[in-house]
């Protein structure tokens, strides 16, 4: 565990709110110290869910220490039973009341609840919310199925495969949706239409809007669909040891994913996805073709997040998209391996990090001209000036919308491709207004051409007196390598011989400033550092027109 302003994740015990907060009919008692009951904000007003998590805290404070903090315990693991009345009770310790040790599984066995009552041994100190989630879905389910597990998983296959030749449907259970994910609610719908479409029954979802009872019917299903890696996979790979349920490895995140977990699950369920195949239609793979959406092929992409999301990014960008990608990594420790094998195929190193300034320092030495990352890298591609659009958690309000936006699926392959192409479309839209911001159309005493002299009218009437034109106000955009950095304020009234100090061994001239100002703000970072390198290589005291464009070439080769 370290102090930073930014963190990917939360501490593990946040990982089993979310697993608890998806669920039904289950209490998770937590012990932990008062502050730590910030956790119940994330759901609320991040996520905006309309009740609170089913969490109790045992709220103990500094002078409590000194005293029973067991017995604090043992009465809010009692009071949280009597008054929810859980079918089961998930037990466990914040990264703060770890340290006291006081075993709330033990503690809560000796209450003799008439439920079942799960212990959680979640190390906070080495270990992160992702894997929390993890490693409370599986505890969760081990402890619910135990009965079954008494068989050998060679019977619970020839059963099922008694009960496919008598006529009954192939099932699976959809394995991952948790609270507080990244369109984990919107996902789900689209995955379950496409199960539908394909004949295939939906056993048991979880752990969103799962029971203990409904957990206790997993072993029934024919299979099981891993959604999240992070989440389902130590899961599903324990259920195909016990139960003989192989699990699906796609992830299906964009067209070509969709169509591959289209067919292996049809392959897990003994049906043919053809005729399914034929009747869908994707309209992000006709827009990625046409001719308005020709300007994105060759990007340079830089991708972050957690492992699945990026590995499935990654594979879009590429062969959907025609990006090129330039950088790639995970904050998913658990997971780095399979993102590094991913790397490879695009001749790339992947990042390995949970440090949010190492990634921005990637970001800034790579200059892409477009990042896919998490909120985190919304404010670092902000500060860098580079167009970004998110992708993976952690995420902010503005992720959790209202309209149905999945990521998986045809429909989230279409949600992707206007999520990505809008940064890259408002960039150039951005860049055109430089461009043509010394028109005589860009002042504030000109009123939109299609209102006529109405529009003229009402332009002289509201226009504040003495208001500056468009052009007099504004100033060529300055890539800016911090985001404390001060801009220096440029005219447009100095003369071509006229030089202009800028931070930096040259100096640069009226004219090349402005043709400076005219490359689009999301490389114009990367084209004045490589033409301010190349007149300090060469010796010059002076950045011309002619400077501009010999960096241009030079750079270019």
């Amino acid at each position: 565990m370290q102090l930073t302003l930014w963190t990917y994740e939360g501490p593990p015990h946040v990982g089993a709110m979310r697993i608890a907060t998806a669920m039904n009919e289950l209490h998770y008692v937590l012990h932990a110290p008062q502050g730590d009951t910030y956790a119940d904000l994330l759901f609320t007003m991040i996520e905006r869910l309309q009740k609170r998590p089913p969490v109790t805290y045992t709220t103990f404070q500094a002078r409590d220490l000194g005293g029973d903090t067991a017995n604090l315990f043992k009465n809010a693991a009692k009071e949280s039973y009597e008054r929810f009345q859980p079918k089961a009770m998930i037990v466990g310790a914040s990264c703060t009341a770890e340290l006291i040790q006081d075993d709330p599984g033990g503690l809560s066995k000796a209450l003799n609840l008439p439920i079942p009552v799960i212990p959680l041994e979640l190390p906070s100190y080495q270990k992160k919310e992702n894997w929390g989630a993890s490693e409370t879905f599986y505890q969760i389910v081990r402890h619910l199925t135990v009965q079954d597990t008494k068989i050998p998983a060679a019977t619970h296959i020839s059963q099922r495969q008694e009960k496919l030749a008598a006529g009954k449907k192939p099932s699976c259970n959809i394995l991952g949706p948790t609270a507080l994910g990244f369109r984990h609610r919107d996902d789900l719908k689209e995955v379950t239409k496409l199960l539908t479409m394909l004949g295939i029954e939906i056993n048991v979802v979880a752990p969103q809007s799962a029971s203990p009872a409904d957990i206790t019917r997993i072993p029934q299903a024919d299979f099981n669909v891993v959604l999240y890696p992070e989440i389902a996979q130590t899961t599903a790979s324990w259920l195909s040891r016990m139960f003989g349920q192989p699990y699906t490895k796609v992830v299906p995140i964009g067209v070509n994913a969709t169509i591959d977990f289209m067919k292996e699950v049809a392959t897990l369920a003994g049906v043919s996805e053809e005729k399914v195949l034929k009747e869908i239609k994707s309209n992000s793979s006709w827009y990625a073709r046409s001719v308005d959406s020709t300007y994105l092929t060759g990007k340079r992409v830089f991708i972050f997040g957690d492992a699945s999301h990026v590995i499935a990014a990654a594979r879009i960008s590429r062969d959907e998209m025609g990006f090129q990608v330039v950088g790639m990594g995970t904050y998913s420790r658990e997971f780095a391996k399979d993102v590094r094998e991913a790397a490879k195929l695009y001749g790339i190193e992947a990042l390995i990090t949970d440090d949010y300034l190492e990634v921005e320092e990637k970001v800034a030495e790579l200059s892409p001209e477009l990042v896919l990352g998490t909120q985190m890298e919304r404010h670092i591609a902000k500060r860098l000036g580079v167009p970004c659009a998110v992708i993976s958690a952690p995420v902010h309000v503005q992720d959790f919308p209202a309209r149905y936006a999945p990521q998986m699926g045809f429909e989230g392959a279409n949600v992707i491709f206007d999520t990505w192409v809008h940064p890259l479309m408002m960039g150039l839209e951005e860049h055109l207004i430089m461009m043509f911001r010394e028109d005589f159309e860009f002042s504030s005493n000109v009123p939109a051409s299609h209102l006529g002299h109405v529009g003229a009218a009402q332009t002289a009437s509201n226009r504040a007196p003495d208001s500056p034109a468009y052009f007099e106000t504004e100033v060529p955009m300055i890539h800016q390598e911090q985001h404390d950095q001060q801009e220096k304020h440029i005219t447009q009234e100095t003369s071509t011989a006229q030089q202009i100090i800028v931070d930096g061994p040259a100096s640069w001239s009226a004219d090349a400033l402005k043709e400076l100002g005219k490359i689009p703000f999301f490389v114009r970072g990367k084209a004045r550092r490589n033409t301010e390198k190349f007149a300090q290589e060469h010796g010059m005291q002076q950045i011309t027109l002619e400077t501009l464009y010999d960096a241009k070439a030079y750079y270019s080769r």
